[in-house]
């Protein structure tokens, strides 16, 4: 193993456990936000103004962390009606390596858009309802974790690619 592809390994591990500290503390912090709730309004008969709001934070990140997160493990939810159909395994490298390079297009082109409004609530600094927290902190979510979807995509096809290669050679 070459030094360059271990310090890749390291690096590329270092995300995704970074990213599972991550969704642990949100799934935490929504539970014991609901469980809050929950013993302050049934138990105490005293309902805390703005727990459902604070609540949609880690809520918004928790769900598009989660879908990077099935991006890099590859356990998205995919339409395989096609690979029924598709018997060769030359035909089958070249459906996933086509699946993957459209997959890429849109995964840029939503990226290119959750920029545009990553920038436009920087500039206008929106604040929730009750509590007055800038919105940015949610609103962000939706374009860090298009860029993690687009980096997973990217390794993704990469390796449909050598897939496909593979099937050429072994075809010839």
């Amino acid at each position: 193993m070459n030094e360059k592809s271990s310090l890749s390994r390291i690096v590329w591990n270092g995300m995704y456990s970074i990213q599972s500290v991550a969704l642990f503390f949100l799934m935490l912090s929504v539970t014991f936000l609901v469980f809050i709730q929950v013993i302050l309004r049934y138990v105490l008969h005293a309902p805390l103004m703005g727990i459902e709001e604070l609540l949609l934070f880690p809520a918004i990140w928790l769900y598009m962390l989660g879908g990077a997160s099935a991006s890099w493990e590859g356990t998205h939810i995919t339409c395989g009606v096609l690979t029924l159909y598709i018997k060769r395994p030359r035909s089958i490298a070249l459906f996933h390596a086509v699946k993957g390079l459209v997959s890429l297009t849109v995964c840029f082109w939503l990226t290119y858009w959750a920029y545009g409004y990553f920038r436009y609530s920087l500039r206008v600094m929106k604040q929730s309802a009750t509590l007055y927290i800038p919105l940015v902190f949610g609103e962000s979510a939706l374009f860090i974790s298009l860029i993690l979807m687009s980096i997973y995509t990217i390794v993704e096809v990469r390796d449909y690619f050598k897939e496909l290669i593979k099937a050429f050679k072994a075809s010839e």
